[in-house]
């Protein structure tokens, strides 16, 4: 069975859920850095951190994120779309992704990370082919004036 699942309106893949750190900006490759580094140093009094690495289901739709525990489908987290900031792959790790989103009660943002080889070769290939069609672009283009 294959990792990510399509249809016409919503994604939704497998992967190993690192974790939710509360981040003090909405967005920057930095805030995903540091809240990837603070998710390296144990905290006991922070059950989000001190959670074992679980895999999990993120559901991406029009409206928003949603991350399921993977065993029992139970919804962990939902971030509707409207309150996402920023999202990006680490540079320093290109197996980790994650995103960051505002709170909807309050005014507190949160950085949510994933690590999924499969995944991230998915988008990279997705990457090379845009940039590869995109190129194929601006040559017609050039050809044209």
């Amino acid at each position: 069975m294959s990792d990510i699942v399509e249809d016409e309106s919503d994604i939704s893949f497998t992967v190993k859920f690192l974790g939710r750190v509360q981040v003090v900006r909405p967005s920057g490759l930095q805030i995903l850095e540091e809240a990837a580094e603070s998710l390296k140093i144990p905290d006991k009094f922070n059950s989000e951190k001190a959670a074992k690495k679980s895999k999990v289901h993120i559901f991406l739709t029009m409206g928003g994120i949603d991350i399921l525990e993977n065993k029992t489908k139970y919804l962990l987290y939902t971030c509707p779309l409207s309150t996402v900031s920023f999202c990006a792959v680490l540079r320093s790790s290109p197996k980790v992704f994650g995103f960051v989103a505002q709170h909807p009660a309050s005014d507190l943002y949160h950085c949510y990370l994933f690590q999924s080889q499969k995944f991230n070769k998915v988008l990279q290939r997705e990457n090379k082919e845009l940039k590869r069609k995109l190129a194929g672009n601006n040559i017609y283009e050039t050809k044209q004036v």
